[in-house]
């Protein structure tokens, strides 16, 4: 469910630069996330997914340029960012003692929302965890934590979602699980930025693919459009068109093995 046209982009980031001592680890990155889209940022190890992240986030400030959330400077207006945005990180910030209604109880007192228990038994039943909700989080597979820390993160109906990188080290059926949660998330409205090393994820998840290397973003485009970076396909017995995987190792200059 994306904004129709013209409309300001939910995440815009324009110049952006970060270094670390001598590391220029951001050298000038431009990027825009439409309204209730999902938006995938490709980048290998150390490619500086995870710093546009934290500066998106209001929780690093970069050298140079600017990040806007929901039309607000992460620097100069940093609370408003914080209430429109929720980030996800690589690993679960659930506390394995309480339940998971008592886990998403917490959040809505800490963030102060009118009903904590109403808002814990909708997102209970939104991400399929209403018949795990008595049990202690210890207890969970990693997809059902992934799935409660993702719901944990739209306590207090924020714009847009940030999820760095939330699939790893999980299973099939657990990444499977998160998928679907993404999915619906974007199908209800929110926007979603999900950085990824997982190639086949942003495939199948993403409206556009942006891949960043070299502390820039050096391909931004749907799958479609990404493809066509490539030869046509040929066609022996069957056609063979060109994986994301192909796409994204021909940008950045990588040989196959």
């Amino acid at each position: 469910m994306s904004a129709g046209p013209g409309a300001a982009p939910a995440i815009q980031v324009r110049g952006l630069a970060k270094s670390f001592k001598d590391l220029d680890v951001l050298r000038g990155v431009d990027l825009d996330v439409a309204r209730g889209s999902i938006v995938a940022l490709l980048g290998s190890n150390g490619a500086g997914k995870t710093t546009i992240v934290r500066i998106i986030a209001t929780l690093l400030r970069p050298d140079a340029g600017t990040a806007t959330v929901a039309g607000h400077d992460a620097v100069t207006e940093a609370g408003a960012v914080r209430e429109a945005i929720s980030l996800t990180g690589q690993f679960t910030a659930v506390d394995e003692v309480l339940t998971g209604r008592e886990n998403l109880v917490l959040v809505g007192r800490l963030r102060h929302v009118p009903d904590p228990s109403a808002t814990a038994d909708a997102l209970l039943e939104r991400f399929s965890l209403t018949d795990a909700a008595g049990r202690r989080v210890g207890t969970y597979s990693g997809g059902m934590r992934r799935r409660l820390d993702i719901a944990m993160s739209l306590v207090g109906d924020p714009q847009v979602i940030v999820l760095d990188e939330p699939t790893t080290g999980l299973d099939p059926q657990g990444r499977n699980e998160v998928w679907q949660a993404v999915r619906a998330l974007a199908a209800q409205g929110t926007t979603v930025l999900l950085t990824t090393q997982y190639l086949e994820e942003a495939e199948a998840l993403a409206d556009r693919i942006a891949i960043l290397h070299g502390g820039q973003i050096i391909v931004d485009g749907t799958l479609a459009e990404l493809k066509q970076l490539l030869p046509p396909a040929t066609v022996e017995y069957v056609e063979k068109q060109p994986t994301l995987e192909e796409v994204f190792l021909a940008v950045v200059g990588e040989e196959r093995a």
